[in-house]
């Protein structure tokens, strides 16, 4: 039996006829917290290191293989990490629960870093690191922050560009690349294609490249399902392709790309909703919905070792342990089989 590859042009109808039925195992990628939004948003989204620990551990036993981390200041928890001991501190207890899950950590940060700042992540030696491609601009209003939550602040605006420019998405992906961290290149719209090739042209990204559809964000694309199809009908040959959804759009977004044969992130950091008008409990109710829905699409769920292998990565990172156990190896398993619905 002839194996398909596990990259194609997603948009190509005669290549997706060929593969329904036949779609490699979903990756399932969660963003547990983002670098703005705290828990006056929503109690669930954690803040503190041993809180995202273990926000991590319910999503990667719900059926999660990556997870994308925006480690906080310790001493002002809704303020990013500028300083590498604490992401290092952030990814060593992620690694000790989960010690085979990727680890994607965030160089778009948060509002007001420097970009050497925005950096200091990757000497903590993530297996995934994200690449924003293009300038970042965006105006929203942050709901208040009360006491006795940490840090408490009235409503702000926010009203900002990040000015990515060619020269510094390469400084950041040859940054990247002398540390053996895959950049996750994020695009939000049909202009990042041209700096895709563009690091491609400095040899600067090695296939397969993981791509990112960033959908609803504002000056992204708008969420649409022509829009999704002409971002992936520009992707190079050799893209893995995952999709995010924006609040309300997120189930949509995320159901799109599973159909096409690509892959999904959920989390509090794209949605804190679960529906209309109800929070989500935890970053691991929008993982195991994402299981169950894969699953009625006809699809596995990856587990870290197959995903590391789709992407090109170590089989486990340097510093996890050899096992997980028994236990947890089980929970994790069911979670991933075909046909088994996770429970929220």
């Amino acid at each position: 039996m002839t194996t398909l590859p596990t990259s194609w042009r997603y948009a190509d109808a005669f290549e997706y006829l060929e593969r329904v039925g036949k779609m490699p195992p979903v990756i399932i990628c969660c963003a547990v917290n983002g670098g703005i939004q705290g828990k006056e948003s929503n109690p669930a989204l954690p803040e503190t290191v041993d809180e995202i620990a273990d926000s991590v551990d319910e999503a990667y036993r719900a059926g999660a293989s990556m997870v994308h981390i925006h480690a906080r200041d310790p001493a002002h928890q809704t303020r990013p990490a500028t300083t590498t001991d604490v992401w290092l501190a952030v990814n060593t207890a992620v690694r000790a629960r989960c010690p085979d899950i990727i680890v994607n950590d965030t160089t778009g940060g948060g509002p007001g870093m420097t970009m050497e700042e925005r950096l200091q992540c990757l000497a903590a030696r993530p297996d995934v690191a994200s690449l924003n491609l293009t300038p970042d601009m965006s105006k929203f209003r942050l709901r208040a922050r009360p006491a006795p939550l940490p840090d408490p602040h009235p409503e702000v605006v926010y009203d900002e560009c990040v000015p990515f420019s060619y020269h510094l998405v390469s400084s950041f992906a040859r940054r990247m690349k002398a540390l053996g961290v895959k950049p996750e290149l994020e695009t939000y719209h049909t202009g990042g294609g041209w700096v895709i090739r563009d690091l491609i042209a400095q040899q600067l990204i090695e296939p397969p490249y993981w791509i990112q559809t960033v959908m609803g964000y504002q000056t992204s694309s708008l969420p649409t399902v022509d829009n999704v199809l002409q971002l992936v009908r520009e992707l190079p040959d050799g893209s893995l392709w995952l999709c995010s959804g924006l609040g309300v759009h997120q189930l949509p977004m995320t159901t799109l790309a599973m159909l096409l044969g690509g892959h999904v992130r959920v989390g509090l950091e794209d949605n804190v909703y679960y529906r209309r008008g109800e929070l989500a409990a935890s970053n691991a109710q929008l993982v195991s919905r994402a299981v169950r829905l894969a699953h009625e699409l006809g699809r596995e769920v990856a587990t870290p070792r197959q995903a590391r292998a789709m992407l090109g990565l170590p089989p486990a990172p340097a510093s996890s342990a050899s096992s997980v156990s028994s236990a947890s190896s089980a929970a994790i398993g069911a979670a991933r089989a075909p046909g088994t619905a996770a429970g929220r």
